[in-house]
């Protein structure tokens, strides 16, 4: 009988792992099977060396975390049922409860095996258990343990322990890491162990306090804990580090009170933690716990005097009472390595004396800038672009983006959107499977137009329109119009298959094509199709007949989603952009490395975002068409990336080998001026008193659009800075007063490859009063005819749009710009009516910005002509009359075509022949050729 109970018995206790393990198959193979299609699809786009370092790292920290915290666990579970044996091994929770009439049937069924090994399954389970969940917790510190191994200096120190930036960056959050792993797991110790002295009932709760553990549980327990107390004292050690983010101060950074008494408080908390630490081990060769219970009572006590009453004590009554004079070196340790980590230390200031000088010469020096000036604010034209050119419901433009380009010689700012295919938008009845899988697979061109031309009906003059693409500038080809990868698609797709996919439409029919380039996962093989059935969860892709050999899986096609796959490390500028290089289209990502561990550097906050260190680092390129991603680096210096790089050898691609082609389209990022801007309006204060009392405080100026009030955005243009010698594209946005609306200040990012990433401020002088451009909207809404007209269209069932304030800076002037917009009130097709020309103390508004230029600046003062000289009309030419006119008519087509340069030229001529007129000169041919030469 006993021998037949033992055969039975061996296979009953193994069936619990037996459960355990299969479980474990079953959760774990769907992410068996989708790393295997990540290896597929890294392999796919050529960065298969970037995913198995961090498979590799992530794998090594989830297996050592849950083999150590299994293995410790386990082990002190064992110690702790080793040192408190019982009767028969057993519980004294079952010895007290089990054996009660409502569990005696377990004794009954003869089911005392199970019942004495029930405890170890179930202590096996819970430490599994915990032991998944901390290696789960720590996967994501791969990146902090491989950074500290691939750490950099940045060359510059903090100002209180003298370290360099790195260690901060890099080695104090792996040293935090370790501690905190080190501490969850001597708790979870704790915790297992203290619940098996209590149902065991070697910990006397009902006893004397001083006596309620003893024996080998109490040297357990006391060992645990003073490991427990070293780590503390690390803790207290490293938290000295902490001070420099401290925001106790007037200021983020470590203060006056957080250097004389924080400092000496946490060191000196540090070595109490040691003592204590000694005390525990001391308490082991006694018979009470009093030791150590009387240590932690002191040590609570000097935690409240030192880290509380004392720093308090020193705030209220040594520093408050002469914060200036206390404060002032930490203000200025602030502002500095604030302006370091955000890039502001090198901005170059200068002064603009905003002189009010224009005239028509000047303009016609400019001419490149008037040219470029920005009559189409992207709201009202992206409306203007989805209503004329987005041909289909299934297409949709997201947003404008703004490039330049060289165009028949000239350097041209222009606003474009990419056709992007939006299947959300195809009709319900046509949302099928192969429909939305292998058909509509693709957007198709985009639509490119001047930020300055405007047709007679007020529409934008399109310089790329039409499916198929069709250009009106030879530069300007598109040779691979489709969209397979883009902002609008966020789903999966095939191609290779046996159907043709949709084209475009053309006339009655649709064109239709077939797949060529490399883009994609290819997936002939019945494996291949299997795993992303089983990944995707669509049988679909396991039964279709449309499937071939050539057959390729796209996914991961929203750019944003495919660069982050590649780089999670890298943060990624809102606005994306599409650029038209070499015929195909390719967008640019602007990515940046941050930190929030920056000494003293104040964090900025917004958009879910908080960091203290920014750099932008890195611009990525995608190929619209097949996916291909590359990573440019822009910055050299950066001690981040630079870690990276080492990481990841073969990801990054040097600043000296972007193509030319390439670099013409690199732009300063909109969201990092923006941070930098926000971050100017108290930081242009170097000094520490002035930034005290904050008596110089900047604000982003406001401006109305459609009857709200908003924050006015930086705004691209191609201009010539005063000490520049060519048009740039440059970034720019203007500052106010913190309490006042006139403009202080204006800021400008270069965009150009020779001056890329230099930051200039331009200062008005103090005493002189600029128009910001919430002034110069109410001196419009002033101007009796211009706020007329603005209410009669409103009347007559028209929406008024105000578009955007420009402020122009021309050579030490200001322009001001706003077009204006009408759009009916039930419609969505935006046009440009009149343009607001504002300039020193007067204001225009017109219906195109050549008028309101020439009405501003192209009035001449009469002169006083000579009597007519009676000359014989057989002594004039016959044809001079004709040249005048055509002469007059060539000048007014270039004042039209804002082209100053050529209008100045045909002026001359034509007063050279009007006085060839007056005075009957027979030569006058002659001249007129030499003045056409």
């Amino acid at each position: 009988m006993v021998r037949g109970k033992k055969n039975n018995s061996r296979p009953s206790s193994t069936l619990l792992p037996i459960l355990i393990i299969a479980a474990l198959i079953l959760f774990s193979s769907s992410t068996v099977v989708h790393l295997i299609t990540e290896v597929w699809w890294f392999e796919a786009v050529g960065f298969a060396e970037v995913f198995w370092t961090q498979l590799i790292w992530r794998s090594l920290v989830w297996l050592g975390t849950f083999v150590v915290f299994a293995l410790f666990l386990w082990g002190n579970y064992h110690l702790a049922m080793r040192f408190t044996p019982t009767e028969g091994g057993q519980f004294v929770f079952k010895q007290r409860y089990l054996r009660s009439r409502s569990l005696r049937f377990l004794e009954i069924r003869d089911l005392d095996l199970y019942v004495k090994s029930l405890p170890n399954y179930i202590a096996l389970v819970a430490i599994l258990l915990t032991s998944l969940i901390a290696a789960s917790s720590s996967i994501g510190t791969w990146e902090t343990i491989v950074k500290y191994l691939n750490a950099k200096d940045f060359g510059s120190v903090d100002p209180i322990y003298q370290r360099d930036i790195g260690f901060y960056i890099f080695q104090l959050p792996f040293y935090e890491g370790i501690r905190d792993w080190l501490l969850a797991l001597l708790i979870g110790a704790v915790v297992v162990s203290v619940i098996v002295y209590i149902l065991k009932g070697s910990i006397n709760t009902a006893g004397s306090f001083s006596r309620f553990i003893s024996g080998k549980p109490k040297i357990h327990l006391s060992i645990l804990l003073a490991v427990i107390s070293v780590l503390v004292a690390i803790s207290f050690w490293l938290g000295r580090y902490h001070l420099l983010y401290s925001e106790e101060g007037v200021v983020f950074g470590a203060g006056y009170t957080d250097v004389h008494a924080r400092l000496a408080a946490l060191s000196i908390m540090s070595f109490l933690a040691l003592a204590l630490a000694f005390l525990f081990l001391l308490g082991t060769r006694q018979n009470t716990t009093t030791l150590p219970v009387y240590g932690m009572g002191l040590f609570i006590v000097a935690l409240v005097l030192l880290r509380g009453i004392y720093p308090w004590f020193q705030q209220q009554f040594i520093v408050e009472p002469n914060e200036l004079a206390k404060e002032k070196s930490y203000i200025a340790h602030n502002i500095q390595l604030t302006r370091q980590a955000y890039g502001l230390d090198v901005v170059q200031t200068e002064q603009y004396p905003a002189k009010a000088q224009l005239n028509r010469q000047v303009l016609q020096e400019n001419q490149s800038t008037i040219g470029n000036i920005r009559l189409w604010d992207y709201r009202p034209l992206l409306s203007t672009y989805r209503q004329l050119q987005e041909i289909r419901l299934y297409y949709r433009f997201r947003d404008i983006d703004i490039d330049r380009y060289t165009l028949d010689g000239n350097y041209q700012q222009v606003m474009l959107a990419p056709r992007e295919l939006s299947y959300d938008q195809v009709p319900q009845r046509a949302r099928t499977w192969v429909n939305q899988r292998l058909k509509y697979t693709h957007g198709y061109g985009l639509v490119m137009s001047p930020v300055n031309r405007v047709t007679s009906q007020g529409l934008p003059e399109f310089l790329i329109k039409d499916i198929p693409p069709a250009s009106e500038v030879d530069d300007l080809q598109v040779t691979r119009p489709e969209i397979y990868y883009g902002e609008e698609t966020d789903t999966y797709i095939f191609t290779g298959t046996s159907t043709d996919e949709f084209d475009y439409p053309s006339g009655g029919e649709n064109a239709s094509n077939r797949y060529e380039g490399k883009g994609g996962v290819p997936m002939g093989s019945l494996l291949r199709k299997l795993a992303y059935a089983y990944d995707l969860s669509s049988l679909k892709i396991l039964i279709s007949n449309y499937f071939t050999k050539e057959s390729r899986i796209h996914y991961y096609r929203q750019i944003k989603e495919r660069v982050s796959q590649v780089a999670p490390f890298l943060r990624l500028d809102n606005d994306s952009y599409i650029t038209l290089i070499d015929g195909k289209l390719q967008w640019v990502l602007d990515a940046y490395t941050v930190s929030d561990r920056y000494p003293y550097s104040e964090p900025f906050t917004g958009d879910n975002r908080n960091f203290n260190y920014i750099r932008n680092s890195v611009k990525v390129l995608v190929d619209a068409y097949d996916g291909t991603m590359q990573f440019f680096v822009v910055d050299e210096n950066d001690p981040i990336l630079a870690s990276y790089r080492q990481i990841f050898p073969k990801l990054f691609t040097s600043s000296e080998t972007v193509p030319p082609q390439v670099r013409e389209h690199f732009r300063y990022p909109l969201d990092l001026f923006k941070i930098q801007a926000q971050m100017y309006l108290s930081y242009h204060m170097s000094d520490a008193e002035v930034f005290y009392n904050q008596e110089d405080l900047w604000r982003l100026p406001t401006e109305v659009y459609e009857g709200n009030q908003q924050l006015m955005e930086p705004y691209y243009m191609i201009m010539r800075l005063p000490e520049g010698q060519t048009e740039e594209f440059i970034l720019i946005l203007p500052f106010t007063p913190g309490n006042k609306d006139n403009m202080v200040a204006w800021m400008a990012a270069h965009s150009n490859s020779e001056n890329y990433g230099k930051l200039l401020l331009y200062e008005f002088p103090k005493q002189q009063l600029v128009y910001g451009p919430k002034q110069v909207e109410a001196r419009i809404d002033q101007n009796p005819q211009i706020s007329q007209q603005l209410t009669l269209w409103s009347q007559q069932g028209s929406k008024v749009i105000r578009g955007d304030l420009l402020v122009i800076p021309i050579q030490e002037s200001l322009l001001y710009v706003e077009p204006i917009y009408l759009r009916a009130e039930q419609g969505e097709l935006p046009e440009l009516k009149r343009v607001i020309v504002a300039y020193d103390e007067e204001i225009v508004m017109e219906e195109s910005l050549e008028q309101a230029l020439v009405t501003m600046f192209g009035k001449e003062k009469p002169q006083q002509q000579p009597q007519p000289v009676p000359v014989p009309k057989t002594e004039v030419p016959a044809n001079l009359a004709q040249s005048a006119l055509e002469t007059y008519n060539k000048a007014q087509k270039a004042a039209q075509e804002g082209n100053w340069a050529d209008f100045g030229r045909y002026q001359k001529e034509l007063e050279e022949i009007l006085k060839e007129l007056n005075s009957g000169k027979l030569d006058a041919p002659k001249k007129r050729s030499d003045l056409s030469q």
